[in-house]
């Protein structure tokens, strides 16, 4: 096994002397630091090689901080104008994982980069803490790579926000492949429940 399959192995097995010990360590390190933090180098090699990253230029990664728990509904006072059934104001889960928001995050403040993906790397009892790894569209070194290059497509432009990178999709309900994806058609289950429940008439001239 090469040194990479070694540490694959040891950050699976998190609940282990060695890793509970390392990320008590990491975990007071990253409370000390801003919430927003470039790296020289990512903390998990293997894993943000697996995902795309190089280690050359063009290529930047991040550490981002977000604070754990549900999403309260921002109404002032908590008053909900409405009916009882949407007057919960506390209880409320977000649709979108951490992972996804830390990508978004970075995406604001970095608006000449764009995200390529992004994967855990600790958590503590209030934050949880992502690496992005980030791609500059505008680098000669990305411009010519074919591997790469696709990213700096206009299309591309903050694709964290549109729920285009990995962890948006999986907010989405995209991990699905073949018959089990029938009704995701369109790129949305909601829409094509939609489009089969609404009843439309060729309007009369």
């Amino acid at each position: 096994m090469g040194a990479y399959k070694y540490m694959e192995e040891l950050w699976r097995k998190k609940q282990s002397d060695v890793m509970r010990f390392m990320l008590r360590i990491r975990a007071w390190q990253y409370r000390q630091l801003p919430k927003i933090w470039k790296m020289n180098r990512p903390t998990r090699p293997e894993k943000a090689h697996r995902l795309g990253f190089k280690a050359k230029e063009g290529y930047v990664v991040y550490r981002v901080a977000v604070r754990r728990g549900g999403r309260k509904r921002p109404n002032s006072k908590g008053i909900v104008y409405g009916k009882p059934k949407h007057q919960g104001i506390n209880q409320l889960k977000p649709r979108r994982s951490l992972r996804s928001v830390a990508e978004e995050r970075i995406g604001r403040k970095c608006g000449n980069l764009r995200v390529l993906n992004s994967y855990w790397v600790n958590a503590d009892s209030t934050y949880k803490y992502f690496e992005v790894i980030l791609v500059d569209p505008q680098h000669g070194a990305i411009r010519k790579d074919p591997r790469i290059q696709w990213i700096v497509n206009p299309v591309h432009k903050h694709r964290e926000l549109r729920g285009l990178t990995s962890a948006g999709r999986a907010n989405r309900g995209l991990r699905k492949r073949g018959h089990r994806a029938n009704k995701l058609i369109g790129s949305s289950r909601r829409q094509n429940w939609k489009k089969h429940n609404t009843l439309k008439l060729a309007r009369y001239r």
